[in-house]
């Protein structure tokens, strides 16, 4: 099954569970397919997000829906997760909902991997962005985006001001 016919039957499924589908990743082999699935709710803060249970209530039904529509095979693994810190960012809702947080961005036109504060979401085309020099803002193209996470500031975690 095409991969964008499968991401509308798990979003669907997502959906109606009450989760959001953060991301979808198809890897392994045709004859094992690995679909990585990561679950979030909308309204989750951090340390108030997806549990264990969740992703336990959401895999159990997606395997269901998969096998009784018959859309990856019989030798598939599903994982399901929560986002974790360092959330993806990919849809322009994602990026929206960040808005003021940091995220590490590879994109055409980007040098490597490259910090950015998000300061606005102005279509679902591109974001506005400003650099890690603090001086620089810009505009990256949604669709030259191949990578993107939300930043960790990994020295100042967990440590209250």
């Amino acid at each position: 099954m095409p991969l964008d016919t499968l991401l509308d039957q798990i979003r669907e499924l997502v959906d109606g569970l009450g989760f959001e589908l953060v991301d979808l990743r198809r890897t392994g082999t045709r004859e094992r397919p690995i679909l990585q699935v990561r679950i979030d709710r909308a309204d989750s803060a951090p340390g108030h997000g997806v549990t264990a249970d969740d992703c336990a209530t959401v895999s159990r039904a997606l395997e269901r829906s998969l096998e009784s529509a018959g859309s990856v095979g019989p030798r598939y693994v599903l994982e399901v997760s929560s986002p974790g810190i360092e959330r993806p960012l990919v849809t322009a809702a994602h990026w929206r909902r960040f808005i003021g947080r940091r995220a590490r961005v590879r994109a055409t036109g980007l040098a490597g991997r490259t910090e950015v504060e998000i300061l606005d979401v102005p279509d679902d085309e591109r974001v506005r962005v400003r650099f890690s020099d603090g001086e620089r803002e810009g505009e990256i193209r949604l669709a030259d985006v191949r990578d993107a996470v939300l930043a960790v500031d990994w020295k100042t975690l967990g440590r209250s001001n």
